[in-house]
């Protein structure tokens, strides 16, 4: 069965490469009009052109943002309302990237005393701050109408116990933990706050290194029939779980597809 998403409006940060250009399109396909945030204007706009391409120009809109500034957050949510008057989906998936220029070629994996002090900051800001700072924003607005959803971009559980991966374990901990507390601080609103992690290493970073493990990279869209589904009424009163995309099976039904991608919520406690 086929979700259809024609009256939903959603925002996808970090949508000009990998996964948050692979849902922007999944949710664009599925006849979501989708509003595509980035800092790097020229990769966004490639990207939505590239969407527009397939589900007409005027369901597409491309905004530079830097998720770490108030006034862009703001910007941001002006124009998603100017253009397509509502805004029902936020999917934080916005991070500082991994490898790229003044990091090693295998990227940001050393001890945490030998990190650049300046680059660990500045994750935390971006992928913490920055993902607060926009549902900040976006809550009252989706509180207001009655229903909405936020979806975090977090890991495996592993990845954020792993030696050597601080400050991306660390901001991804601190994600899952504020999934759990915003979905029980928007308890009763018609807002739903969920965790969306792939299940393991994505064909998604264009910096990644050639070696060993490439041939059992994830694609880069394993994540987007469950944030088809999230964004969607079949998901309404889901809140506070964690969802892993590999584990989808498309010859369900997609609630019970959903179902099984739901992870036992081992960090959670009774409150």
């Amino acid at each position: 069965m086929a979700i259809d998403l024609q009256n939903r409006v959603a925002v996808v940060t970090g949508a000009s490469r990998g996964l948050g250009r692979a849902m922007a399109a999944g949710l664009a396909d599925a006849g979501a009009r989708v509003v595509l945030a980035a800092p790097e204007s020229d990769g966004l706009r490639a990207a939505a052109a590239e969407i527009g391409a397939r589900v007409g120009a005027a369901r597409v809109l491309a905004v530079p943002t830097d998720i770490t500034r108030k006034v862009d957050c703001r910007r941001l949510m002006a124009e998603t309302l100017a253009s397509f008057g509502e805004l029902d989906v936020l999917i934080n998936n916005a991070r500082r990237p991994h490898r790229g220029p003044g990091l090693p070629p295998g990227g940001n994996a050393l001890p945490f005393w030998q990190s650049d002090p300046d680059i660990w900051m500045e994750t935390v800001q971006v992928n913490v701050g920055g993902t607060f700072l926009l549902s900040h924003f976006v809550a009252p607005h989706l509180i207001g109408k009655g229903w909405g959803r936020i979806v975090n971009l977090t890991t495996s559980l592993d990845t954020m116990q792993r030696r050597r991966n601080s400050p991306y374990g660390v901001s991804k901990a601190a994600l899952e933990a504020a999934t759990m507390i915003w979905a029980q601080d928007l308890d009763g609103t018609g807002v739903t706050v969920n965790s969306l992690i792939p299940g393991g290493a994505c064909d998604s970073d264009p910096d990644r290194p050639p070696g060993r493990g490439q041939n059992q990279l994830l694609p880069v869209d394993v994540m987007n029939p469950l944030a088809v589904w999230l964004a969607s009424d079949l998901s309404d009163g889901k809140s506070g779980g964690r969802y892993v995309g590999k584990l989808w099976d498309a010859s369900l039904a997609p609630s019970e597809a959903a179902a099984r991608c739901l992870e036992a919520p081992v960090l959670r406690t009774s409150v």
